[in-house]
């Protein structure tokens, strides 16, 4: 599982950041600080910022792992049925040094 996996199950579309493009920051400055008191600060998010926190809160209630499948796995080693498929775990490795050798290249 990636990351935009993660994203994904979230019903989140993160296709371009939203950029506020409201007033300058020296009008907004101007306006802050005649409006309000000088011992409190204001703070104001943009979008892209709430939809940022919304990403990392739906991220961080998400399983890393599979929980049952690692339950499984325990149980198998523990009867003793664990098998592990070294033809797999070979072309896996292999196809993961290849990817690494040509992200060097590029």
């Amino acid at each position: 599982m990636n990351i935009s996996d993660s994203i994904k199950k979230l019903g989140i579309g993160v296709d371009k950041p939203v950029l506020d493009k409201g007033t300058s920051s020296k009008s907004a400055e101007k306006t802050t600080a005649s409006a309000t008191p000088a011992s409190k600060d204001n703070v104001t998010l943009s979008a892209a910022s709430v939809q940022m926190q919304s990403i990392e809160a739906g991220i961080a209630s998400t399983e890393v792992f599979d929980t049952s499948k690692v339950d499984e796995i325990k149980s198998a080693i523990a009867r003793g049925d664990f098998t592990v498929d070294t033809g797999k775990v070979a072309d896996g490795l292999l196809q993961t040094v290849k990817d690494l050798i040509h992200s060097k290249k590029g």
